[in-house]
């Protein structure tokens, strides 16, 4: 198996065996859950293109050593100031590590991806990991659905029933979707690239690759953050199959940025923007130019790791100011544990540095796109700067609540949208 998906293996041991080597044994018998043979093994065993269930659970001793790393945290003083302005607040950060410390639990998140449907297949010389959930519904649309950072696969946890069974949420049978959530290369339970290029155009040809290996002939996809560049990737190298996309991060920013003879709503989106560059865009430029430095603090500190994404989701949900009214506790913790338990901080980070210098912002999409626009995402994008790249706009609606993390934060509305996107297409 390949080593991103062993455990936490450091510190003291009391057998001859290193811990590492020790955690390596103990991931893999897990990885090997009820298939009864390692990912690669079954590839190899059943030839290229092969897709094999996958189930995944934690080594007690990973879970153990994040518990004891959390309890030796090492404080820094508190803020000198009254807000989020310096980053997350010192009382913040104690009580969230405090709870993942003392209550939360892993396994109950573990249980639920185990139970969706996961797969692994082998696609561009590397181990892509993915949801699939297919609608009882005979004439659902498939959809495959992308997230980005700090994100992963379990930002689409409550929108899946939603796609897949609308009858039982207020919709209709012919509203339904069968439903692929892939882990972008470098996160979760996909594999980590050990080599350069793998940009957003890279990973749309193996979205389209699984999709093919997955029987769809015809399908739709969807995608915000990350997921919008590689969604409009895919929109601009056209497949086969490929029916329409939905966004809902819009990659419609002018380039250049207008200084004159905007509108309200252009204003707007351009002063969010600027606060964004002014004041939001450290992390960015960091894991844009080095991904491997940060790599470091946030692989070793469960704390650093926490605090690193918890303030975003602080400042990219649509909340009161807490963030706790916009995701729960346990549902910022899943995300973040999955990071640190599948050792992807860096990893992860490397899609900043790929993509870099690749653009795609402004670019015209000669394409069907859907967009939904939520009021607290980073730049709200105003219809006129859509209407001059997605000259095929089959969908746009302006949402009156929710944020960056529209599947995670509003489900509901996010399924509506998603219906609402591709039902001419059906």
């Amino acid at each position: 198996m390949t080593s991103e998906f062993h455990a936490r293996h450091r510190g003291s041991t009391t057998t001859t065996m290193r811990r590492r080597q020790v955690l390596r044994l103990a991931g893999a018998a897990a990885v090997i859950g009820t298939s009864g043979q390692l990912p690669r093994q079954a590839a190899a065993q059943t030839g290229p293109g092969a897709i094999f269930p996958f189930n995944w659970q934690a080594p007690q001793s990973a879970l153990d050593d994040l518990k004891r790393r959390l309890a030796q945290t090492r404080w820094p003083e508190r803020e000198p100031v009254g807000d989020w302005s310096q980053g997350v607040p010192l009382a913040r950060l104690r009580a969230l590590l405090e709870y993942w410390r003392t209550t939360y639990d892993w396994r109950r998140c573990e249980a639920a991806l185990n139970n969706l449907g996961q797969y692994r297949t082998h696609i561009d010389g590397l181990d892509i990991h993915f949801l699939h959930v297919r609608s009882s519904h005979a004439n659902a649309l498939p959809i495959i659905l992308t997230h980005g950072w700090p994100g992963s696969v379990i930002e689409f946890l409550k929108a899946i029933p939603l796609l897949t069974n609308p009858t039982a949420h207020g919709g209709r049978s012919e509203d339904a979707f069968h439903v692929v959530v892939p882990s972008l290369p470098g996160f979760g339970f996909s594999g980590k690239p050990a080599e350069r290029g793998w940009t957003a155009d890279r990973i749309a040809q193996a979205w389209a690759e699984l999709m093919r290996r997955l029987g769809y002939s015809r399908y739709v996809a969807q995608g915000g953050d990350w997921g919008a560049f590689v969604t409009t990737a895919l929109a601009l190298q056209r497949p086969a199959g490929l029916a329409a996309v939905h966004l809902n991060m819009p990659l419609v920013i002018p380039q250049p940025v207008p200084t004159t003879g905007s509108s309200e709503a252009e204003t707007r989106a351009i002063a969010a923007l600027g606060r964004f560059l002014q004041d939001g865009a450290g992390y960015f430029q960091i894991q844009a130019t080095r991904p491997q430095t940060i790599g470091y603090a946030l692989t070793d500190s469960p704390a650093g790791l926490a605090a690193w994404i918890y303030e975003k989701f602080h400042a990219w949900t649509d909340n009161n100011g807490d963030p706790e009214t916009a995701l729960t506790r346990d549902e910022m913790l899943d995300d973040i544990t999955l990071y640190w338990l599948t050792d992807t901080a860096a990893s992860s980070a490397r899609i900043y540095f790929e993509q870099a210098a690749a653009g795609i912002f402004g670019v015209v999409v000669d394409f069907p796109v859907g967009c939904s626009v939520f009021p607290r995402d980073i730049v709200p994008a105003p219809r006129s700067w859509a209407e001059r790249v997605y000259p095929k706009l089959i969908h746009w609606n302006e949402l009156d609540r929710g944020g960056h993390f529209a599947a995670f934060e509003q489900p509901a509305l996010f399924a509506q949208e998603v219906r609402a996107c591709f039902r001419s297409l059906r």
